[in-house]
């Protein structure tokens, strides 16, 4: 598993036909005699590269409709496949460009009387390159829309998401036609704050800091010297800060050679200069965010600095004699000592501390939208110029009375500061799995020295930043693997659980693969580093999983089109709220006892407005999807199962059919010997030693096994000195023989016996007659012409396989296996593992038939398998499910990557996906309501049978605490724990592999 995490590459299944086009596929068997079991090698034939286009068909109504597009397409030269999906009104073609181009491929869906427009285009598919942007300053779902837009409209951008909660944004575009400078720029424009993440582009980036005295001449000196570097792509110096910035090519250099050539450089011309790696302690995620939360901490400690003496004067020492008196001590004409205080002291929470929202209603309405901070202002800015209004007409009039509302303004902002402050909290702990995962890697390493011979020479502790590819690093009990590698000296136990979620230590010794930023526990290892920095297998874990926190699900669409007109109509319904009730006033509709005693119709008007303009939030929606996505995707790394975005997530709470590839998936994927029966009376440690003595030097999986099998008689050795074998011949579809110790050897099936007329007693047939009945291999040896044992060789169920299987069907999810294996085996395993349906025999194409066949019927597919063949049935189903043990292009092209390899972890995904899935309903529940059942309320509904109204203070903490318990019932998902059930078939999986 370890060896295929270390390639995981984070690549979405629809570029999955880009980069291993399906033109042929040939499928062989090797089948051993006596009814053995088969091996199938799937191999790619490339003859021209495929491309793929997307179209969007209107006009389809029915199956038959897209039965006459898919022919009239495939009618045409150079189709190798179309796809015609009548439901989403999609059409996907792979295509040789050599011999048609999309534009036939639209004229001829239009000559078969449908509307056709192109929607993808992967022709050109190798010149795009992906970017990824922190964008800061965004409020609610309008803003990350809105950015979304701008992006959309570059000319060159293919695609772009933009994701709220965790304020990032990934470009698709074509870099012929745009940059990542240009991006930065159009974001920016639109009114936010853009840093760039990566640029997608095949190299690494380091920034280096230098501690001497410098001359410009030397910094030129030192810029040059590294330019001249194999594998440096560029360099840019920041003189203010004596920073550089080097982006290279790892598998060539590394950051310890920039050092040295840094030092050596200027050693000598402006005295000892020493670098190091530049920590700029604020650029990071975690960093940015920790800043963003003192910063609302710090501005609402200053609002109630104050808030809290204008709510005084306005509310408390209003009632108390004697401060009250004092309070309404007229200065001039009408205007009172409190009404003076007040607004001095809401002067500046109205324009300094909540100058913020100004800032964001200027950027949203200078690009013609509306956001929360629109919403915000103007009810702000409605109390506060409306207080200010009345103060200046009491100073200048003798007998004006009115009412200020200056303590409405300020505890407005200053509630909405405070649900800022805890719905950023909030947000940072949604993202806590990534967080975590990012500070597995440790932050020193020992490197070794090693002389011509590989011996120790000496051994030096190191920035854990500075390992490059091909170092020998150093791994001490107790001490985390600095970097990804195989071992080369040393056996230990490894625990991966923090990577996996294995809760078992691995054995590791020479030859294993070991995996950055997992506890060596008991040995020590020296590891040879074979993959540094975003190659590392955490690395790629971490992009996969933010990668997969971009990715909207389809649900939030429904938050995305609300949040258009959201805004607009709230600022209509406050603007119609105050207009009724004022008139309502004015035309004696109501009686007037029922406005309070200090004020009037246009205040009470007034009040009932402001508080319909703040007690609505946009932000509550636009939460409600992504924070669970965010926290659900998380939860599933540290279980081991990652999920690749919002969309599988959606998908795969509805699955009720899972289709289940048999080598590798239900079995372990590799053949064990599982029976041996000796005939005659024999050491079985000496019958083994010559058995592996003659298959030592054959190729076949099957001598491998035995081979292996043989080495635990011989345990006090690694790699155990077998007997010399002489005259060694393998003969195809047989087995072997050798001559070993002076004895002739022969292993294989019935046919070599036969061949070299050696008897088969009844009790051996009866042994291969059983051997048959169970999936397995029936194996003979003989020594000297003498039949002496029968060995069974089988690829043995996964211990969890049968309970697996029968959870699902508990879960009312139908099982079915499809394997290129014969019948024989596949009815014999499909019977073990309790699977009633069954194909046999099947190619990797007939595979995604199946899939395909199942989705007609109305059933939405899972598809769990591990290797090449199953690719694509794994692109075909609604949701890919990739064994983490199986081959890179399996991994690649599913949508959910099983880690630890367990077929619990299927129930797990399912389970955690529905539990996911239900949060976003509640979410979308508390959000849809809250804004339905709060803005009538804050209108007054209530107000003429109960005389219950909402002070708009009131309204603005509500609405700032909407958002925070979406952000808090999303973090609920942190408590997840994976069905009982599974509890007790990973302790008896524990128990089966101790025996």
């Amino acid at each position: 598993m370890a060896t295929k995490l270390l390639s995981l590459t984070c690549i979405r299944k629809e570029r999955f036909s880009e980069r291993y086009p399906l033109v042929r596929k040939h499928l062989t068997r090797s089948r051993d005699g006596g009814g053995g079991s088969s091996s199938e090698t799937a191999a790619f034939e490339i003859d021209n590269p495929i491309s793929r286009a997307v179209f969007q068909v209107l006009g389809m109504t029915c199956s038959a409709c897209a039965g006459s597009v898919e022919k009239a397409i495939k009618r045409l030269p150079g189709i190798h496949d179309a796809v015609i999906d009548a439901l989403n009104n999609r059409a996907q073609i792979l295509f040789y460009p050599n011999s048609v181009d999309v534009e036939t491929i639209r004229e001829t869906i239009e000559d078969a009387g449908f509307e056709a427009s192109l929607i993808e285009n992967e022709a050109n598919e190798r010149s795009r390159q992906v970017c990824r942007i922190r964008i800061n300053g965004m409020t609610c779902t309008s803003c990350s829309s809105t950015i979304e837009r701008v992006l959309q409209s570059v000319n060159g951008v293919q695609r772009a998401h933009v994701a709220l909660a965790i304020e990032e944004a990934e470009i698709h575009y074509d870099p012929r036609l745009s940059s990542y400078d240009r991006l930065l720029e159009e974001i920016e424009n639109a009114g936010f704050e853009a840093v760039l993440i990566s640029t997608g582009e095949d190299v690494s980036k380091i920034d280096l800091k230098i501690d001497g005295e410098l001359t410009d001449e030397s910094m030129k000196v030192i810029e040059r010297s590294l330019e001249a570097l194999p594998g440096v792509q560029s360099v840019e110096i920041s003189h203010g800060t004596d920073k550089i910035s080097v982006l290279y090519k790892p598998d060539v250099t590394g950051p310890r050679n920039f050092i040295q050539v840094i030092e050596s450089t200027v050693f000598g011309h402006s005295g000892h200069i020493k670098a190091t790696i530049f920590s700029e302690g604020g650029v990071g995620r975690e960093s940015q965010k920790q800043g963003e939360i003192k910063q609302y901490y710090k501005s609402f400690l200053w609002s109630l600095v104050f808030t809290v003496p204008v709510f005084l004067t306005a509310m408390v020492f209003m009632y108390i004699p004697g401060i009250k008196d004092l309070l309404m001590f007229k200065v001039i004409n009408m205007l009172t000592v409190g009404e003076i205080i007040r607004c001095v002291l809401a002067t500046p929470v109205q324009f300094v501390i909540g100058w913020r929202f100004y800032t964001g209603s200027y950027k949203a309405l200078r690009r013609g939208s509306a956001n929360m901070d629109v919403l915000i202002a103007l009810g702000t800015n409605a109390a506060y110029f409306y207080s200010l209004y009345t103060v200046l007409r009491a100073a200048t009039s003798p007998d004006f009375k009115g009412v200020d509302f200056f303590e409405t303004s300020a505890m407005l902002i200053s509630f909405i500061i405070l649900g800022k402050y805890l719905e950023v909290m909030a947000k940072g702990k949604t993202s806590q799995a990534i967080a975590k995962l990012m500070n597995l890697a440790p932050d020193t390493a020992i490197l070794l020295s090693l002389d011509k011979e590989g011996n120790v020479t000496g051994e030096e502790e190191i920035d854990g930043r500075l390992i490059q590819k091909n170092d020998v690093i150093k791994i001490v009990p107790g001490a985390k693997v600095a970097s990804d590698g195989y071992v080369i000296w040393g056996q230990s136990h490894v625990n991966e659980s923090m990577i996996t979620g294995e809760a078992r230590p691995v054995a590791k010794r020479k030859g294993d693969t070991v995996i950055g930023g997992t506890l060596n526990e008991n040995g020590v290892l020296h590891v040879k580093v074979t993959r540094v920095g975003s190659e590392s297998a955490l690395a790629q874990i971490v992009r996969l999983v933010e990668s997969a926190q971009l990715a909207k699900a389809p649900v939030q669409k429904l938050a995305d089109r609300i949040s258009k007109f959201f805004v607009p109509l709230v600022i209509f319904l406050s603007f119609s709220t105050w207009l009724a009730w004022f008139l309502a006033g004015k035309l004696h509709w109501y009686p007037e006892s029922w406005i309070p005693s200090s004020m009037d119709s246009f205040e009470l008007a007034l009040q009932f407005g402001i508080s319909v303009m703040v007690i609505a939030c946009p932000c509550a929606l636009g939460l409600a999807t992504p924070t669970a996505v965010m926290v659900g995707t998380g939860v599933g790394a540290s279980q081991g199962v990652l999920i690749k975005g919002g969309q599988a997530l959606e998908r795969a709470h509805k699955v009720n059919c899972i289709v289940f590839d048999k080598t590798g998936t239900l079995t372990m994927g590799k053949p064990v010997v599982v029976k041996t029966k000796l005939l005659k009376n024999m050491v079985l440690r000496e019958f083994y030693e010559l058995v592996a003595a003659t298959e030592v030097n054959s190729e076949h999986p099957l001598a491998k096994a035995i081979v292996e099998y043989a080495k635990k008689f011989r345990d006090d050795e690694e790699n155990p000195a077998w007997p010399e074998a002489c005259d060694f011949v393998s003969i195809t579809g047989k087995g072997v023989k050798a001559t070993v110790k002076g004895r002739e050897i022969m292993v294989g099936n019935k046919n070599l016996m036969n061949d070299h007329k050696v008897i088969i007693p009844d009790d051996a047939e009866e042994l291969l007659a059983d051997s048959e009945d169970m999936a397995q291999t029936g194996i003979l040896v003989s020594i000297n012409s003498e039949l002496i044992g029968v060995l069974s060789v089988s690829d043995p169920l996964k211990p969890s396989a049968r309970e697996a299987i029968s959870i699902l069907k508990s879960m009312n999810i139908k099982s079915i296996m499809v394997t290129g294996d014969n019948w024989g085996t596949a009815n014999s395993i499909a019977r073990e593992v309790g699977i009633d349906s069954v194909i046999a025999e099947a190619k990797p194409e007939q595979k995604a038939e199946k899939v395909k066949e199942l989705q007609a019927a109305g059933h939405v597919v899972a598809m769990v398998g591990d290797g090449i063949n199953d690719s694509p049935a794994l692109v075909a189903a609604d949701v890919g499910m990739a064994i983490g043990a199986g081959t890179d292009i399996a991994i690649e092209a599913a949508d959910i990557v099983l880690m630890k390899s367990n077929l619990e972890d299927v129930i797990t995904a399912i389970d955690l996906s529905r539990k996911t899935f239900s949060r976003i309903r509640l979410n979308y529940v508390w959000a849809l309501g809250y804004n339905l059942m709060g803005i009538p309320i804050a209108a007054g509904v209530l107000f003429p049978g109960t005389r219950f109204r909402l002070p708009p203070w009131i309204a603005g903490a509500a609405m700032a605490a909407s958002s925070v318990s979406v952000v808090c019932c999303s973090l609920l998902l942190k408590n997840y724990k994976r069905p009982k059930k599974l509890d007790h078939l990973e302790i008896r999986e524990i128990q089966v592999e101790r025996v």
